[in-house]
C-alpha cells in the first residue's frame, strides 16, 4: 500500500527544475538587457557629455565673437570721432588758407612769392580732402600729413611776417621818397613861377601896356575883340600884329626853362552869355570858345612855337569873370587867356 503511494508519487512530472531554468534564463536575458542598457547609457552619457562640450566651445566663441564685434564698433566710432576731427581739422585749414590768401592780396613782392607756398598749400590741401575719404584706412598718415601742413602754415605766418615788416620799411621809404617828391615840386612850381613871372613880364613888355591886354592873377588875359571880328574864329591882322609878339616870348621863355621842366601854355576860350542865333558856322558859345582857342594855338605853332608847348580849351560862357550883364561886364568875359602850367 506503503509503495503502491510512493510510486503514485514518483509517477508526478516534476516542473521545478524546468521553473528554474526558465527563471534563470529569464535572469540571464534580463541582466543581458540591462548590459545593453547601461552600455547604450554609457554611449549617450558619453555623446550628450561631447555635445556639451561643442556647445560649451560654441557658447564661449561666440562670447569671443560678441567681445571682437563690440571692439570693432568701438573702434569704428572712435575712427568715426578721428575722421570728424580731421574734417574739422580740415575746416580750420581752409579757414587758415582764407585768412592767409587776406594777407597775401595786401603784402608786396614778397607775398607774391609765397604765392607758390600756397598754392603747394591747397595742393597739400586737396591731397588731406581725398585722403579723408579713405580715413579708415589712413588715419595715421593724415595725421602726419596735418602736423606738416601746420608746420608749413607756420613758416609761411613767419616768411608774412617778415614781409610785413619789409612792408613797413618800404612804406617808410616810400614816405620819405614822397616828403623828396613834395619837395622836387615845390622847388619846380617855385622856378615854373618864377620863369611865369618873367614871362608875363616879358610879355607886358613886348605887348605895349595896352587895356585890352591884362595880367589877372596867373593868367595873361586878352580881350576876345583884340584878336577876332565878333562871332568869329578868324585871327584878324591886329590880332596876328599881337600873337607875332606874343610867339617871340614864348620861343624866349622855352629857351630859359630847363627842360627837366614839364611845362605848357593853356590857351583858353571864353564868351559872353548871349546865345548865338545857331544858323552860322557855330552852334553855341562853346564851339566859338573852343574854336577861338584852336586858332591861337595854330597860329603860335604856325610861328614856330612847339605844339607840345600848347594846350586849348574852351569854356563857352560858364566862366565869366562878371556876372552882370551890362555891356561893359559882358565884353570883360569875351576874353582869350594864356596860363603858364605844369602838364
Amino acid at each position: 500500500m506503503a509503495s503502491s503511494r510512493l510510486r503514485r508519487r514518483d509517477t508526478r512530472p516534476d516542473f521545478w527544475p524546468g521553473f528554474v531554468d526558465a527563471m534563470a534564463t529569464l535572469l540571464l536575458v534580463i541582466i543581458f538587457l540591462l548590459s545593453i542598457f547601461m552600455l547604450a547609457q554609457f554611449f549617450l552619457s558619453q555623446q550628450l557629455s561631447g555635445r556639451d562640450t561643442v556647445l560649451n566651445r560654441l557658447n564661449a566663441q561666440i562670447s569671443e565673437l560678441t567681445e571682437l564685434l563690440a571692439l570693432e564698433r568701438a573702434g569704428k566710432r572712435d575712427l568715426q570721432d578721428q575722421i570728424a576731427s580731421l574734417q574739422l581739422s580740415l575746416g580750420e585749414a581752409s579757414n587758415e588758407r582764407d585768412r592767409l590768401q587776406g594777407l597775401l592780396s595786401s603784402s608786396t613782392d614778397a607775398a607774391s612769392q609765397a604765392g607758390g607756398q600756397i598754392a603747394i598749400l591747397e595742393g597739400e590741401i586737396d591731397e588731406e580732402r581725398q585722403v579723408s575719404q579713405r580715413a579708415l584706412a589712413q588715419v595715421e598718415i593724415l595725421n602726419q600729413q596735418i602736423s606738416a601742413l601746420r608746420r608749413q602754415i607756420a613758416a609761411l605766418e613767419a616768411a608774412l611776417d617778415a614781409s610785413e615788416e619789409r612792408d613797413q620799411e618800404s612804406q617808410a621809404k616810400i614816405a620819405d621818397l614822397g616828403r623828396r617828391l613834395n619837395v622836387a615840386l615845390a622847388q619846380r612850381v617855385q622856378e615854373l613861377s618864377r620863369y611865369r613871372s618873367d614871362f608875363f613880364g616879358r610879355l607886358r613888355e613886348i605887348l605895349s601896356q595896352r587895356s585890352d591886354i591884362r595880367v589877372v592873377g596867373d593868367r595873361f588875359v586878352f580881350q576876345s575883340e583884340v584878336l577876332f571880328p565878333s562871332g568869329s574864329d578868324q585871327i584878324n591882322p591886329e590880332g596876328q600884329e599881337e600873337l607875332e609878339k606874343l610867339a617871340e616870348a614864348i620861343l624866349e621863355l622855352d629857351a630859359q626853362i630847363p627842360a627837366e621842366i614839364n611845362w605848357v601854355l593853356r590857351v583858353d576860350g571864353h564868351t559872353d552869355s548871349r546865345p548865338l542865333s545857331g544858323t552860322g558856322r557855330f552852334q553855341n558859345n562853346w564851339q566859338l570858345s573852343a574854336a577861338r582857342a584852336i586858332s591861337v594855338v595854330r597860329y603860335l605853332i604856325d610861328q614856330g612855337v612847339d605844339p607840345k608847348r600848347l594846350v586849348a580849351a574852351g569854356f563857352g560862357e560858364f566862366q565869366p569873370l562878371d556876372e552882370g550883364e551890362s555891356d561893359e561886364a559882358l565884353a570883360r568875359n569875351r576874353r582869350i587867356e594864356l596860363k603858364l602850367t605844369e602838364r
